[in-house]
């Protein structure tokens, strides 16, 4: 049996998310490799060799588990959803790969590439906050109601989407993996293009850590004069067992964080950039509590 879409057009992402479903009243159908082309809409192009070679050795084993999804074309089939298990079943050798056929248009084959993508667990932070965008864009939904179709907090949607406002030359070291989440994150809120590219440049030269950068920021935000040096030869005399503390608590809140300490007591300061920065530590906060 073949699904379409032409019921659920309405239904817009509830409808292209149930299409990558596959139900036991499926027709599953051998396809052989030569005849699959990869997803021209695909937006992800590169795939980790390594995790292709380990599927390749569980596809060898015990065959393709969960069937690709495909639509048929003018010469053979094109992959829907299933890239990386057509990639393993190529470098495994096997003939044929099992497969469920739907039939949609180029737009939907287009959404529903966004979709996979966002569902991804090793994409870097630049692919997903596209991916995001893309969605948003297409079906003109709100941060809100993206992060109800995904399955995520409406903060964690918008400090991904907060990246694509990065200079390009700062979402290319993200994309690369030569700064991560965390370092992006801190560059994002800096107000000036020009001292975003240094930092960054600062950070990938000198090897910073997420918690140095942050430093670097606040002593580029605090005004010159007697009072920083004093603030800095504070901060060098300060508890080693206070500063692991602000660490392992950047680690769980993916923040800044200042513990203020007197003798036994103190407060802890934990920055936030948005409201929906706020709304993302408050469901983490009140997730440890409970």
């Amino acid at each position: 049996m073949t699904k379409g879409l032409s019921k659920g057009l309405g239904k817009g992402l509830d409808a292209l998310i149930t299409s990558l479903h596959i139900d036991e009243s499926d027709k599953v159908i051998q396809i052989p490799l030569a005849q699959l082309r990869a997803n021209p809409y695909q937006p992800r192009k590169h795939f980790n060799e390594d995790s292709i070679k380990e599927l390749s050795e569980s596809i060898k084993e015990h065959g393709v588990i969960q069937p690709i999804i495909v639509r048929k074309v003018l010469k053979g089939y094109e992959i829907i959803a299933g890239e990386r298990r057509f990639r393993a079943s190529q470098v495994a050798g096997t003939p044929t790969i099992p497969a469920v056929e739907r039939i949609l248009s180029d737009q939907q084959v287009m959404e529903i590439a966004l979709i996979e993508n966002v569902q991804r667990e090793d994409l870097n932070a630049l692919e997903i906050a596209f991916a995001y965008q893309g969605i948003i864009d297409q079906f003109s939904l709100t941060q809100e109601e993206l992060s109800a179709k995904v399955g995520k907090s409406r903060s964690h949607i918008a400090n991904f989407l907060r990246l694509l406002s990065l200079p390009e030359s700062i979402k290319q070291y993200v994309s690369r993996g030569t700064l991560s989440m965390g370092h992006a994150r801190a560059i994002v809120g800096v107000k000036d293009d020009k001292i975003k590219k240094e930092l960054a440049e600062s950070t990938i030269s000198k090897q910073w850590s997420v918690r140095e950068l942050e430093e670097a920021i606040k002593m580029l935000e605090e005004p010159p004069g007697p009072e920083k040096e004093k603030a800095k030869q504070k901060e060098k005399n300060r508890d080693p067992y206070i500063n692991q503390a602000e660490e392992q608590l950047r680690d769980i809140y993916r923040t800044s964080v200042k513990i203020k300490s007197q003798q036994d007591k103190g407060k802890i300061e934990l920055l936030y950039y948005s409201k929906d920065d706020l709304n993302r530590l408050l469901e983490l906060l009140q997730g440890k509590i409970s």
